[in-house]
């Protein structure tokens, strides 16, 4: 079934554009209306990043969550995995976060979990959808009815002491020095405080969020900034998180990038040493490298591909009982502590690893040397680019050639007007070749 407001992370795109307090008012309203299950005075809990589409996004739903009888906690600006934790643990019946993750300022977006702090199924967004299309004024609550709406208080506190919880009671960071990125958005307050209540000499950037500057040549998806100051201050490690803090890249010592797939084979062959990990195999979307499957195959632990998003990798994880996932960008999941990413919680785990080994992060973050992999995008307009025959024939021709040879893969983007082309082998020019091929095609046709 078609979905006409949902992609692979909840409802997105520009704000005052595709996201309208209109919509954001019917989303609250469907919503609410479907998760009001029983007699019991219901509850929502939401919270947002930085954006300042945020303010109006958060008013309109709470007009709509109010609308049909919902009473309304608002936490202000917190990162994405304390909505799905907060959620669970204060007994709420549905989680909001207001966000648009990764993407420029000037877009926004609205994520639902359930009362299990876990993001919606396919099955119960549909439902939703549908609902939003419907006489929903004829299903509005009584005056007498009508739901409250409250600022909330302390829930930072708690999100920063049910991160450093995942540790070891007796862990220290004290002796490192760590760069943290906060991409102006979401983590920016919790993520410094936590790192310091764990002795770390911690140095902040992208720390003042104005509304406009989330994601701005900073945090995880523009980690420049982040690699030269790592250097600069001689500091052990730089932490990159995203607008809301749901994803994280790590930069060591050096300067150099880590990416999520290092990441992944840290924390899982830590987590086997330990005993921690629950099954032999970590879940992973078809984008991790073929590097990360033949060194955790070496380790005696499978990787298990999904497609692109961290909802597939998570129904994949609670479907067969795995506990570690993640994809390239830096979403880690580690569901003994969290429902979805958290780049507070793999960058803990990370840290904790460092000071065991005692080495250097350089040493520690590489596990396995990556095969080449050439990773494009091309932005179209409209239309369908990847249903034009000339497209469709350089993908069927770089298959060919990469046959035996390497992998691609070639998608739209869950989330804007972007399609995806990634070729990975061990013959870097033969990579590179077919994905230019295949570009030249898209542009073309786009």
């Amino acid at each position: 079934m078609a979905r006409r407001y949902f992609g692979t992370d909840g409802i997105r795109g520009r704000a005052n554009g595709e996201i309208t307090p209109e919509l954001a008012l019917k989303v609250g309203q469907a919503a609410g209306l479907i998760f009001r299950r029983g007699d019991h005075r219901h509850r929502v809990l939401i919270g947002k990043d930085t954006r300042l589409s945020g303010y109006m996004i958060e008013t309109a739903l709470v007009a709509g969550f109010t609308s049909v009888g919902m009473d309304v906690l608002l936490t202000g600006p917190i990162p994405t995995p304390a909505v799905g934790m907060l959620t669970r643990s204060m007994r709420a019946d549905l989680g909001v976060m207001i966000s648009a993750s990764h993407n420029p300022f000037d877009d926004n977006g609205i994520k639902l979990f359930g009362p299990d702090g876990f993001k919606l199924s396919d099955e119960v967004e549909h439902q939703i959808e549908a609902l939003i299309d419907s006489e929903l004024f004829k299903r509005l609550a009584k005056g007498t009815d009508l739901g409250r709406a409250k600022r909330i208080d302390g829930v930072q506190d708690r999100y920063i002491e049910f991160a450093k919880r995942t540790l070891p009671r007796n862990l220290s960071l004290g002796g490192l020095r760590v760069v943290v990125d906060c991409a102006n958005g979401a983590g920016y307050r919790v993520t410094p405080e936590a790192l310091r209540e764990l002795d770390a000499e911690v140095i902040t950037m992208g720390v003042e969020p104005d509304g406009f500057n989330i994601n701005h040549e900073c945090g995880s998806t523009e980690p420049t900034a982040l690699c030269l100051k790592v250097k600069e201050m001689r500091a052990d490690i730089g932490i990159a998180l995203d607008g809301d803090a749901d994803r994280v890249l790590i930069v060591d010592e050096r300067g150099r990038i880590v990416d999520g797939d290092q990441l992944l084979a840290v924390i899982a062959e830590s987590w086997q040493a330990d005993g921690r990990l629950a099954k032999p195999g970590v879940v992973a979307t078809v984008m991790s490298n073929l590097g990360l499957e033949r060194y955790l195959g070496k380790l005696g632990i499978a990787l298990i591909r999904t497609p692109v998003g961290d909802r597939y990798v998570l129904e994949q994880m609670r479907a067969h009982g795995y506990n570690v996932g993640g994809e390239p960008s830096g979403h880690i999941i580690l569901s003994d502590y969290t429902t979805t990413g958290d780049g507070l919680l793999a960058a803990l785990q990370v840290l904790a690893v460092v000071k065991k080994q005692d080495q250097p992060v350089s040493k520690v973050c590489h596990r396995f040397d990556p095969l080449p992999q050439v990773l494009k995008n091309v932005r179209y307009k409209s239309g369908k680019p990847l249903e034009n025959a000339k497209v469709r024939s350089a993908i069927e021709d770089a298959e060919a050639r990469l046959d035996g040879h390497g992998r691609l893969i070639v998608r739209s983007s869950g989330t804007e007007p972007v399609i995806r082309v990634m070729g990975e082998g061990d013959d870097k020019v033969l990579v590179e070749e077919v994905v230019d091929d295949i570009v030249d095609a898209l542009t073309n046709a786009a």
